[in-house]
């Protein structure tokens, strides 16, 4: 079951005539969103083959489809901010969370007409390395990802750096490249006090949270987690529109 949520890099959509056949779901049906439900929870959950988006805007979607953060996504019209969407979409047999983001891709091409391209843009990132004294990290022996992000720590069971570098950008609200180097996955438990920033406004609180982490990652964990100006890679929306309903 994913929510969701952030990504750290996204591909160009453009695709050539030439190109394989694109992952689609084999039913799926678009409606708009009841306004009584606007107040409540956004987000998309999946099982195995079947997906489920609950109020959800065209950009919510985007940012789930291409695992990519909202800060990074530009243009296109007001209404892919604004407008809330129902959708249940179900695959032709079983697939996993990265098979049916593909396969929203797809579908917000053909029922929105979205189109997008990349392009670099000067921001601010997050850069994840490892400690000069080296990290302090443990080998996992599961084989699976496995892991907990909650509110005052991360409880991992089995990630890659990447994957890491992933749930902090959600927290963060930052890309955050790991250049740390290291290959395979980890075991570990960060632990972070979550007060100061809680009673804060969000951008106060963002700071806060970034300083905070970066501080118990290097305790923790022997690596570094700098703020940086960079090229940052940015999801720009040509064209979308509103789809037709089923």
């Amino acid at each position: 079951m994913i929510l969701c949520g952030l990504v750290v890099v996204a591909g160009s959509a453009a695709q050539s005539p030439a190109a394989r056949p694109q992952p689609r779901f084999e039913i799926a049906a678009i409606h708009p969103a009841d306004p009584k439900n606007f107040g409540s929870l956004a987000g998309c959950l999946t099982t195995p083959g079947l997906m489920r988006c609950a109020n959800v805007t065209l950009k919510r979607c985007i940012v789930g489809a291409y695992r990519i953060l909202p800060d990074r996504i530009s243009g296109g019209p007001d209404w892919v901010d604004i407008d809330r969407f129902e959708i249940t979409a179900r695959s032709n047999g079983p697939a996993d969370d990265k098979s049916l983001m593909a396969m929203l891709q797809t579908l917000l091409a053909d029922r929105f007409k979205l189109a997008l391209h990349t392009e670099l843009r000067r921001g601010e990132a997050m850069v994840l390395e490892t400690a000069r004294n080296g990290p302090k990290l443990q080998p996992a022996r599961a084989v699976r990802d496995s892991w907990k992000n909650m509110h005052d720590h991360i409880e991992a069971e089995s990630i890659t750096m990447g994957g890491f570098a992933e749930i902090l950008s959600r927290n963060l609200g930052l890309p955050v490249l790991d250049r740390t180097g290291l290959t395979g996955a980890f075991k570990f438990v960060l632990r972070w006090n979550p007060d100061k920033a809680d009673a804060l406004e969000r951008d106060e609180a963002l700071a806060t949270l970034r300083t905070d982490l970066s501080a118990a990652i290097a305790r923790q964990l022997g690596l570094t987690l700098t703020l940086r100006k960079m090229p940052i890679e940015m999801l720009i929306i040509d064209h979308a529109e509103k789809p037709s309903m089923n």
